[in-house]
C-alpha cells in the first residue's frame, strides 16, 4: 500500500492540473483511502485495506492519502468526512464511498466496480 503525495497522485492516478475530464493514469483499478491519523474510523479501515492489498496483489492498487498533509487533494475531491474511499475502475468513472466500510463491502465493491469485466457504456 502506497501513501500518495500530490506529486505521486498526479503521476499515478489523475493529473487534475492539466485535465478537466477524468483520465485515470493507473495501470490497474485502484482504491484510494482518504484518511487522517486522528480519525478513529480510519484506524478501523486501515487493517482491512492492508489485508485487501495482499489478497488482490497484482489485480488492484490501494493507495492512502493523508488529508491533513495533502489538503489540496482532499479539496479537489470534495472530501468532507473521513474516511472517504474512492473506487477507481480502469475504464470508468470513479465512485466515492464515505465511512468505515466492513471488509465484505470492500470485497463487493472490488468485484462489482473494479474487477467487473463489463464496461459501462456512456450512450
Amino acid at each position: 500500500m502506497e501513501h500518495l503525495t500530490k506529486q505521486t497522485f498526479l503521476e499515478k492516478v489523475f493529473d487534475y492540473e492539466n485535465n478537466k475530464e477524468w483520465d485515470f493514469s493507473g495501470e490497474r483499478p485502484a482504491i484510494i483511502d482518504f484518511y487522517a491519523d486522528w480519525c478513529a474510523p480510519c484506524k478501523m479501515v486501515a487493517p482491512i485495506l492492508e489485508e485487501l492489498a495482499e489478497e488482490y496483489k497484482g489485480k488492484i492498487d490501494i493507495y492512502k492519502v493523508d488529508t491533513e498533509a495533502e489538503q489540496e487533494l482532499a479539496a479537489v475531491f470534495g472530501i468532507r468526512s473521513i474516511p472517504s474511499i474512492l473506487f477507481i475502475p480502469k475504464n470508468d468513472r470513479p465512485q466515492m464511498a464515505a465511512g468505515a466500510l466492513p471488509k465484505e463491502s470492500f470485497v463487493q465493491a472490488i468485484n462489482e466496480i473494479l474487477l467487473s469485466e463489463t464496461p459501462v457504456s456512456n450512450n
